[in-house]
């Protein structure tokens, strides 16, 4: 399978290339390598660099280096501005942890205080329940041994109704109250 033809009319077969042939008189290497026009390179390239030099120094840098300055000026009023809002935020920061700290301490101071109060309260209220309590034991514990008194005075005219009344269905003899409490008080014989 043949390749097609071209521009020159040469055909290129698959992975073969033929360099076109350079026409007589023609240069045989890029103008700038060539070594019998360095010369006259040089002097435009140092004529070119001079201008390039020139426009660059006097119109175009100028307003480029005074940006440079403004720019720095803003960043270093920006540090500053910055620096003094940190030492303020900071301050901010101290005062409110003393304030919080002071706050703490006058809560804590509120608490204690309060229950210092409480105790007090709760002491008062204690003592006198049992004050109260001990005036109603007392007045318990004396009803109860006048009831005691009052119930083993009843015994004793109880034993001697009850003696007198067996002593008359025993003996069938009626006993004076005299007489009985004279016996029981004389104990067996």
């Amino acid at each position: 399978m043949a390749s097609p033809p071209t521009k020159s009319g040469q055909s290129l077969t698959a992975g073969t290339a033929v360099a076109p042939i350079a026409a007589p008189g023609a240069p045989s290497n890029f103008p700038p390598f060539d070594a019998t026009t360095f010369a006259p390179q040089l002097i435009w390239l140092a004529i070119t660099f001079g201008f390039l030099y020139l426009f660059l120094s006097r119109v175009a840098l100028p307003p480029i280096a005074d940006m440079i300055a403004a720019r720095d000026g803003r960043i270093k009023a920006d540090l500053n501005e910055a620096e003094r809002l940190k030492t303020e935020t900071d301050q901010a920061i101290a005062s409110y942890e003393q304030a919080l700290a002071d706050a703490k301490a006058k809560g804590n101071s509120i608490a204690a205080e309060t229950r210092n109060k409480l105790t007090a309260e709760v002491d008062k209220e204690r003592a006198s329940v049992e004050a109260l309590l001990a005036k109603k034991t007392t007045d318990a514990e004396k009803r109860i041994n006048e009831t005691k008194v009052k119930a083993l005075g009843g015994i004793n005219d109880i034993a001697v109704d009850t003696a007198g009344a067996i002593f008359s269905k025993l003996t069938g003899k009626e006993m004076s109250i005299a007489d009985v409490k004279k016996a029981l008080a004389a104990g067996p014989k």
